[in-house]
Formats: structure tokens, sequence, C-alpha cells
């Protein structure tokens, strides 16, 4: 992956491609004023750089089912760095996981989970938590309604001015 210089067309390209990645590439280039063959060049030239790690699909929740979200801390009996990536390489290929942050201080890790109900979430803590003999404490926050979910990063202040 190589090294690439951003300005401004390209992070509002990024934008864009974040709030909707569906858009034509002749709809990206009228709206942004450039010719389709530059955009389809300039969106390709950010995937090959790494600034677009993936497109995919976001699942209305509404329409999966009933769902239950928990925010789950995980504090470590020991923090050393086989132990804290031993924890991760575990927890991150589950699917009911959906987020997994090394934090401090509290904690060292925040999990955002999400299983059909709570014998599934049981059953995640079992198989997660429980059976390892690393996991000192769980604290887990089920949500009640969620009022923002975003996968869209800020990207304002990443061009460096002119000159």
């Amino acid at each position: 992956m190589k090294s690439i210089t951003l300005d401004e067309t390209d992070l509002h390209l990024l934008d864009a491609l974040q709030r909707d990645a569906s858009q034509s590439n002749q709809a990206l280039a009228e709206r942004f004023h450039i010719s389709p063959p530059t955009c389809l060049r300039r969106v390709r030239r950010l995937r090959e750089g790494g600034w677009i790690a993936a497109e995919v699909a976001l699942v209305d929740p509404a329409h999966a089912g009933p769902l239950l979200t928990a925010v789950v801390e995980v504090s470590l009996d020991r923090q050393d760095a086989d132990s804290l990536a031993a924890f991760e390489q575990r927890v991150v290929p589950d699917e009911a996981v959906q987020q997994c942050y090394r934090v401090s201080p509290g904690p060292d890790f925040v999990l955002i989970v999400t299983v059909g109900d709570m014998a599934g979430y049981q059953a995640l803590a079992q198989r997660l938590f429980t059976s390892d003999a690393n996991v000192r404490n769980v604290k887990a926050f089920f949500s009640l309604a969620r009022a923002k979910f975003s996968t869209r990063l800020p990207l304002a202040g990443l061009v460096a001015p002119p000159g």
C-alpha cells in the first residue's frame, strides 16, 4: 500500500462515499465537478492507498428482528502484551463482537456486542469471558435505545493548506 497525499477533492469523495458508497462514478463526478475518468482514477487511488478499507451494506436493525446490544467493559488480571493480544485474538473473530477497543485508563477493553437476546449474551459471556482465567472483571451496559450510529470518520483538517 503506497502513501498518498490527499487534496480537498479526495476528502470530498471520501466523505461522500462514507455517506453512501452506492453512488455511481458519474454522480460523484458531476457532484464534485470533475470528469468521470478523473473521478474513477481518484477513487481507485484512494482504494489502493488504503483510505477505503471496505464497501459494505449496513443492515437496518429494525428489519433484523429483536436484538440486544451491549457495551462491555473487560478488565484482565495480566496486562502484558501477550495477554492483551491473546484476549483480542479470542474475541475479535466472534461474530457477536462488532467492535473491540483497548482502552486506558479504566478497563483494558471495551467491546460493542450484539446478540439476539439475554440468553445469547449469557452464551457469549461464557464463551469469551467466563472461560478465560485472565478475565478479572466484566461490566455490561445494555442498550435501551440507539440515538446515533455512524461509521463515518470526520475528515476535516486532514489536508494541509497549500504553501
